[in-house]
């Protein structure tokens, strides 16, 4: 899951970048007729910083949805360990039926994803890595799962630090 313990970050410092991973159309059938309204699904991030977020807008017009969604992402920065160019270890996030494996993958891989996976790791910085989505093909929960599983990844000082031993021993 997702974790409630997340350093607050500061958007200001850092070259956001934006990109709409879905955009939904939403009907409430009232008395008088359809409401009709958009819901957009945002991931913003800076790759050289290697933050990223995800928001989520809703609004009468796509536009204002897309600036509802960026202004909830920059809420939500999240720092993400990385190594130079791809992550550390296998990791695998899941929210509610959406799995996402993350594997590392040699200099020249490129980036193997598809759709909101894509989305997120372009947004975070990661260039070589090779990705499978199980399960749902929902955006939302593909998104969150794909940062649940950057989350999982650790630095070496940190798994140190855990273990209680010197990095050299790792």
């Amino acid at each position: 899951m997702i974790s409630a313990t997340v350093k607050r970050v500061n958007p200001q410092q850092y070259n956001l970048k934006e990109q709409v991973v879905s955009i939904n159309r939403v009907t409430k059938v009232v008395k008088g007729g359809k409401n009709m309204s958009f819901s957009a699904l945002v991931v913003v991030g800076d790759p050289a910083a290697r933050v990223v977020g995800f928001g989520i807008g809703k609004a009468k017009e796509v536009p204002s949805a897309i600036r509802k969604g960026i202004e909830s992402a920059k809420k939500n920065l999240r720092k993400i360990h990385l190594l130079e160019t791809t992550i550390a270890h296998q990791v695998l996030g899941r929210f509610g039926s959406g799995l996402v494996l993350l594997k590392p993958a040699p200099a020249g891989t490129g980036v193997i994803a598809g759709g909101p996976v894509r989305a997120v790791i372009q947004a975070v910085g990661i260039a070589n890595v090779l990705t499978k989505s199980i399960g749902t093909h929902n955006p939302h929960n593909v998104v969150k799962a794909t940062i649940a599983a950057l989350e999982q990844l650790r630095d070496r000082n940190m798994v140190a630090e855990m273990r209680g031993i010197a990095v050299e021993k790792l």
